[in-house]
């Protein structure tokens, strides 16, 4: 079953990609393949909830620009589609920056919104969020009002280790938040999240508790938590707050399961609070950063190869980059570089968001069971690594029989998952030596290779798993990609491969996630 995190948003996605495919298939683009192209884009936007009036600008703007270009004979094609993504993208845009804590001072963010819009879950994935963001981050809990709010928000920081204060006894929240507040500044902490008591509708106790609240603590950004199931009726309630306190930013939730989320997205952005984060799912990871354009294109399966070099740089620090070209460029690979693979592939967070990342994955290409499967996967090979050597992890001393012995005991494993684990890295270790043996960037062998495209798509074919390629648009989408993040900096060694580095490592990212290429391309293969 499909129960991918962005489920009926990506239906929406496919049905604007399948029009603009459509479009490029056309023998001819004129007016009219203009019209259907979009007149097929409106429908599936009005579908998802989406304003008319909203809709209507959109069409409008894009017809517009496709009249004036139309005269100059310009690449129609593309020229529409650039300006679909264009005008989307403004349509979940706001002027307003949102608000960006510092550290090393105390950042007081608090919580507001109406009963059941997923508040306290929310307030514990932001507090996840910047605690791996290296924030000292704390939570409070001043909903009184709901009976159970208090153990929820005990049992959720508990899950993900983030200190909490709240009461059993204490009635009044303007007293609970005033005083974790005051506690946790005095320890130092550098998020400080307070969640408030949320109604089944706007009733004038919940302004007035909230005016309460925010006077007490004084906080340094409020967030507005909002479901998305309500659809355009986002807008009035979003305006509704806004006039009670100064919501700086909203979180949308629910986006995973029903049709009305776009409607949600764009009404609002209509408001001028900028979204800043996006729920998708139940666990305290399924919760996305907000970048209008990066979802969009990410949406359309256009991917972003500028969100996917920022996350690899995180993964993968600059300064480790020139040992690991290196380490590509001799053919070399230890079972101690792949546990330094594996503990990158965890920093990445959500394979699936990763993934959508990619030009013509898009965010239904790996589904929540497949990724639960292959990070327990990633997890227990770790520990199996975590039993072994100094010299059996740089090869020094080879792993016989009675070693393997030593290793399933102590990682609380078995022989049978060690020799899987084993042959894995075979596996990761012959693609490191075929990399070796095309001699990346030792002498001017990477110029010759730029000069001569063919022989460099020829080797590069020969390492990929051909679903895997045909899904990303094939060999000539997968070149540009490189081209692409070759010209990004902050790469060091990996951006002057012109991106050959970085695609290696997508590569054994993809093989480590599905045992083999094959596994992220079988995870693409079982939709449906």
């Amino acid at each position: 079953s499909k129960s991918t995190g962005t489920m009926v948003l990506a239906e929406l996605g496919n049905k604007i990609s399948g029009a603009l495919r459509k479009l490029q298939k056309a023998d001819v683009v004129n007016e009219e393949t203009m019209k259907e192209c979009l007149n097929a884009i409106t429908t599936a936007l009005l579908q998802s909830d989406v304003n008319v009036f909203q809709v209507k600008k959109l069409k409008d703007a894009v017809t517009m620009q496709f009249k004036v270009q139309e005269q100059q004979g310009a690449d129609l094609r593309n020229l529409i589609k650039t300006a679909v993504v264009t005008e989307l993208s403004k349509m979940l845009d706001c002027e307003r920056k949102p608000f960006q804590p510092k550290k090393g001072k105390a950042n007081v963010v608090m919580f507001v919104g109406l009963q059941g819009s997923g508040k306290t879950t929310s307030c514990t994935k932001y507090a996840y969020y910047w605690a791996k963001k290296g924030f000292r981050t704390c939570l409070v809990c001043a909903d009184t009002f709901r009976a159970g709010a208090f153990d929820q928000l005990k049992q959720n920081a508990t899950k993900v280790r983030i200190p909490f204060y709240g009461s059993y006894s204490e009635t009044d929240p303007v007293v609970i938040a005033e005083e974790g507040v005051s506690k946790f500044k005095k320890e130092n902490f550098e998020m400080i999240i307070v969640d408030t008591s949320g109604r089944h509708k706007q009733e004038s106790e919940l302004f007035d508790e909230m005016k309460q609240v925010a006077a007490a603590v004084n906080p340094d950004e409020v967030i507005f938590v909002m479901d998305s199931s309500i659809g355009q009726a986002c807008k009035d309630q979003a305006m509704a707050f806004r006039k009670a306190v100064d919501v700086g930013s909203v979180i949308i939730t629910k986006l995973d399961g029903h049709a009305k989320g776009g409607g949600a997205l764009s009404a609002v952005a209509a408001t001028e609070s900028p979204i800043t984060f996006i729920g998708v799912g139940e666990h305290f990871d399924d919760f996305e950063e907000f970048d209008a354009k990066s979802f969009i294109k990410r949406l359309l399966g256009l991917g972003d190869i500028g969100k996917i070099v920022d996350i690899v740089k995180e993964a993968v620090p600059l300064e480790d980059q020139p040992k690991l070209l290196e380490k590509i460029q001799s053919g070399e690979f230890t079972l101690r570089d792949m546990q330094g693979q594996y503990k990158s592939i965890l920093k990445i967070g959500s394979f699936s968001q990763f993934l959508s990342l990619l030009p013509g994955l898009g965010s239904n290409f790996m589904n929540k069971g497949t990724e639960k499967e292959s990070i327990a996967k990633v997890k227990r090979s770790l520990c199996i690594l975590d039993s072994l050597t100094a010299d059996e992890l740089d090869g020094i001393k080879p792993l016989k029989e009675g070693r393997i012995l030593r290793v399933a005991k102590g990682s609380g494993t078995n022989v049978m998952e060690v020799n899987i684990m084993l042959e894995e890295y075979k596996r990761l270790k012959t693609v490191v030596e075929k990399m070796g043996k095309m001699k990346l960037g030792k002498g001017g062998d990477l110029q010759q290779l730029a000069r001569n495209p063919q022989q460099m798509m020829q080797k590069m074919q020969g390492m990929m798993d051909p679903r895997m390629l045909k899904q990303m648009g094939g060999m000539g989408n997968l070149m540009n990609m490189m081209k692409e993040m070759g010209g990004m900096e902050g790469l060091g060694g990996l951006g002057g491969m012109g991106g050959m580095g970085d695609m290696a490592g997508l590569g054994d990212m993809m093989k480590m996630m599905g045992g083999g290429m094959g596994g992220a391309g079988g995870a693409g293969g079982r939709r449906k």
